[in-house]
């Protein structure tokens, strides 16, 4: 596995027809210009500049704008309704916590159908200038409704572990819920927030089908959906360019990976162990 991502990595610095192989690597000469075709909108030796610069930005913002999406509604969603989960009893509250789970049983895929139809019905109550903008809120919204389930357990493990004397103290001092939640103990689980922060950005981030139904139809393209673009007739795809994309597409992942791991398997054994 680790040799297919070496190998896509080199060919994104490499001038050749087609991916390289462990073969290729004998006589492999190293350029950028793949990068800079990528960057210009290049993404056929001989075609031309099919994209613009700002055409290209324009992808990577869209990437970024769902991906950060996802990362906040997940975030906000999850820390409220974990909370509200580990303080609050009221009647239907087990049945209410299975069905959570229940929800996170469900793939993307599987659901697909059910999400189109209510877009297609939504939008119809909406003037045309407003679908762009409509179908990346929804996109965010469908995208982040995936992850919740899951992100709420997480956090109701992390704020059982929190001894309720911290918040009755507060509460006695005359702080309102809200502060309390707020003030005293968020700060307390910003490990458990900071894993979901990074689990929802790379959801959002890795997204394929969701912005390839939605986005792709209004020529609204992500990295995954522009990927899929350049691959789908082999006979004319520019494999360095594709393969500047596929890197560009990888380094969250990667940085991510490196930089959190201890982080995110920590919170996330804690948050299961609550």
């Amino acid at each position: 596995m680790l040799i297919t991502y070496i190998l896509l990595i080199l060919t994104s610095f490499s001038n050749t027809a087609g991916m390289l192989t462990i073969s290729d690597l004998a006589h492999y000469v190293p350029t950028i210009q793949p990068w800079i075709d990528f960057l210009e909108g290049k993404v056929e030796p001989t075609a031309g500049h099919l994209y613009t610069t700002m055409e290209i930005l324009g992808i990577i913002l869209n990437t970024l704008i769902v991906a950060a999406g996802v990362s906040i509604v997940v975030v906000l969603t999850s820390t409220m309704a974990g909370y509200a989960f580990s303080r609050i009893r009221f009647r239907g509250r087990k049945a209410l916590m299975q069905l959570v789970m229940i929800l996170h049983a469900f793939p993307g895929v599987a659901l697909i159908i059910a999400v189109y139809a209510l877009y297609v019905w939504s939008l119809a109550a909406l003037p045309p200038s407003a679908w762009n903008t409509y179908a990346f809120i929804y996109v965010i919204l469908s995208r982040a409704s995936l992850e919740i389930p899951m992100s709420i357990w997480l956090m109701k493990g992390f704020f059982d572990k929190i001894p309720w004397e911290v918040e009755w103290a507060a509460i006695v001092d005359g702080a309102s819920r809200i502060r309390v939640w707020r003030e005293i103990v968020l700060p307390l689980v910003k490990p458990g927030i900071a894993a979901l922060s990074i689990f929802a950005f790379l959801a959002g981030w890795e997204d394929f089908i969701y912005v390839w139904v939605f986005l792709k139809p209004r020529d609204i393209y992500t990295l995954a959906t522009f990927i899929e673009e350049q691959v789908r007739n082999l006979e004319t795809a520019y494999f360095p360019v594709v393969a500047a994309a596929g890197t560009l597409y990888l380094i969250p992942t990667i940085i991510f990976f490196i930089t959190t791991q201890h982080l995110l398997l920590e919170t996330y054994a804690g948050g299961m162990k609550a």
